[in-house]
């Protein structure tokens, strides 16, 4: 399987958000209101030109918070998720951010399996009242 990982537009990637089955839909609007002024990295991945995966990372309290990130199904466990996450950890560190966060839901433990074996730190637990959408709050040292 042949995948690039490029930088985009928040058009891009919202188009990818919306073909994941297990997201909620967003409009564009959205994106761009909770991205604002800041300083931000999109990426989208591709295999033969056709978009499969996007993430989407802004700068939020010192660090850079990794907002959206997800692949479609089909073309999961192809390495992708780790190359946008690499791609994502090199462009912080030339920008001088020390560490990454990301926020996931207790119900999404394949991302949450993934960060973990990756290196990330469980940092908070924001309870709600179904367990299964406890926000896990994590992060990742860059130095």
């Amino acid at each position: 399987m042949n995948i690039s990982i490029r930088e985009s537009v928040l058009e891009e990637a919202a188009s990818v958000h919306n073909k994941i089955p297990e997201f909620e839909q967003h409009e564009l609007a959205y994106f761009y209101q909770r991205c604002g002024g800041r300083e931000k990295l999109v990426l989208v991945a591709y295999t033969d030109d056709e978009p499969v995966g996007y993430l989407v990372a802004y700068e939020y309290d010192n660090s850079l918070y990794c907002w959206l990130v997800g692949v479609l199904p089909d073309f999961r466990k192809n390495g992708i998720m780790r190359g946008m996450m690499d791609y994502m950890f090199s462009w912080a560190k030339l920008r001088g951010y020390k560490k990454v966060t990301i926020k996931t839901r207790n119900k999404r433990r394949e991302m949450l399996n993934y960060l973990v074996k990756n290196g990330f730190n469980l940092i908070k637990v924001i309870r709600v009242e179904d367990p299964v959408e406890n926000r896990i709050l994590l992060e990742k040292n860059l130095s």
